[in-house]
């Protein structure tokens, strides 16, 4: 009997299924179509980040939900700033491989030792790479980038669409519960507003040196364009 009810549903559950599956598609379509308009986007989702903080400072209150929404916001910038293949995976798990007896992760100089044309061989050098040759570029004998590598773009491990997209959806919310009672608790604003400073600092700290370490910059700002 259930098998027969899930294969045919009744007709206002069916009409209702199909309805959802429209909306869904033509949300979507909808939010396909605002790809290319970046900043008008963003535009879009800093007013309503500004018409939220002028909301809980106007009324005095929801500040769990403002100290909330910004930490969610700081995730995913930090998302969005990382780059979605680790560099530093791959160095703990090659540090890993080495201390219990394995080859551990290739770098491009065993690569290039190990082609055909490297120097192992007797060649002037190979082209071949590690796992992460080409993405952060690596470093040559003398501690400089090879820029004889393939060419590989930063890859986020947040794409700008997906981070606009659960940003404004975040602020929407936040928004949304500003319009209960419930969702204002007491609470001590100061320490939450001194305490997520001390969180931003601390993360942002965190990844400037990544950044430093493994030499990527997440921004096109400063690099060459070709045209």
């Amino acid at each position: 009997m259930s098998s027969e009810l899930g294969a045919n549903p009744p007709p206002a559950v069916a009409h209702a299924i199909e309805q959802a599956r429209v909306t869904q598609m033509r949300l979507q379509a909808a939010l396909d179509r605002t790809t290319p308009f970046v900043g008008r986007r963003w535009a879009t989702t800093g007013g309503l980040l500004t018409l939220f903080v002028l909301r809980i400072v106007i009324a005095q209150g929801w500040y769990i939900v403002c100290y909330a929404l910004f930490i969610y916001l700081l995730n995913l910038f930090l998302a969005f700033l990382q780059p979605k293949f680790d560099p530093q995976l791959y160095d703990d798990l090659a540090s890993q491989d080495i201390e219990e007896g394995e080859p551990g992760l290739p770098t491009s100089a065993s690569a290039a030792a190990k082609s055909p044309g490297g120097a192992g061989a007797g060649g002037q050098g190979g082209a071949g790479g590690g796992l992460m040759s080409g993405v952060f570029g690596n470093p040559g004998t003398n501690g400089s980038v090879n820029t004889e590598e393939e060419f590989r773009p930063f890859i986020r491990r947040l794409p700008e669409f997906k981070f606009w997209l659960s940003a404004t959806q975040a602020i929407l919310i936040s928004l949304a519960c500003t319009l209960t009672e419930l969702c204002d608790v007491p609470v001590y604003w100061p320490i939450l507003v001194m305490y997520f400073f001390i969180l931003l600092g601390i993360t942002m700290k965190r990844q400037i040196k990544h950044m430093i370490k493994y030499r990527y910059v997440p921004f096109d700002l400063g690099k060459k364009t070709y045209k």
